[in-house]
Parts: structure tokens; sequence; C-alpha cells
């Protein structure tokens, strides 16, 4: 997102509730009447509109929330770095699942299948 126009994300960074789902794509807030609409407005501050990368992701979970590590793991080297925990709610954790699984069926359709590499016995840096 580095060098990314303010003003284009800026319609990325609405969050719509609908009827108590949360929806993360501006398309559908053409189609809802004027009582549907709720909307929460989200500030970002330069660092965090900067983005952290991850290329490994820890998820726990128990009775009342999942727990989400991100993690940096460098290659050839023996430590990882945990960029970010996020803790949520077992409502929400299903909520932004549907909303991932939307988001990956759109990006799918518009610039092919993604392959998913399976290989969770390699060996990671450690």
């Amino acid at each position: 997102m580095s060098g990314q126009n303010p003003q284009k994300l800026k319609k990325y960074r609405n969050i719509i509730i609908d009827r108590g789902r949360t929806i993360f794509t501006s398309k559908r807030r053409e189609q809802m009447s004027e009582q549907e609409k709720k909307e929460i407005q989200i500030q970002m501050d330069d660092a965090t509109a900067q983005g952290m990368y991850s290329n490994l992701a820890l998820i726990v979970h128990n009775e009342t929330e999942f727990n989400f590590d991100f993690i940096y793991v460098q290659p050839e080297q023996p430590k990882a770095t945990v960029r970010a925990r996020i803790i949520s709610s077992p409502s929400h954790t299903k909520r932004f699942f549907l909303a991932l699984e939307q988001n990956i069926k759109h990006y799918e359709e518009q610039f092919g299948a993604i392959k998913a590499s399976c290989s969770m016995d390699k060996k990671i840096g450690f």
C-alpha cells in the first residue's frame, strides 16, 4: 500500500454494518436504502496505513476468542518476529472469514486462481 494515493484508499476504509453483518466492500453501499446504512468513520495514521508484511500466521482459539498472530520469517534466520496479534470474538471471526472468502472469490474472478502451497512440512527458518 505504500505509495498509494490516500484518496484512492479512502473507499476501502469504510465499514458498513448491514443488519448486523459487516460489509467490507463499497459496492453494496449503493444497493442499500438510507435506513439500512450505518457508516462508521475510521481514521488511520500514516504508519498503520503503510501496513506490515507477514508470511506466516498462527491461529489459536478457546471458547470465547480467536487469536491471530501475524509473523514475519526471514529466509535462513533462526527466529521470527510477531508483527501483530489480533484477538477477536468467534462471531466477528466468522464474519471476517466470510468477507475474506468473498474477496478471494472476487479476486480469482478478476485475476485467476490463487495457487495455495500446501507444503506445511517444510522447515521455515527454524
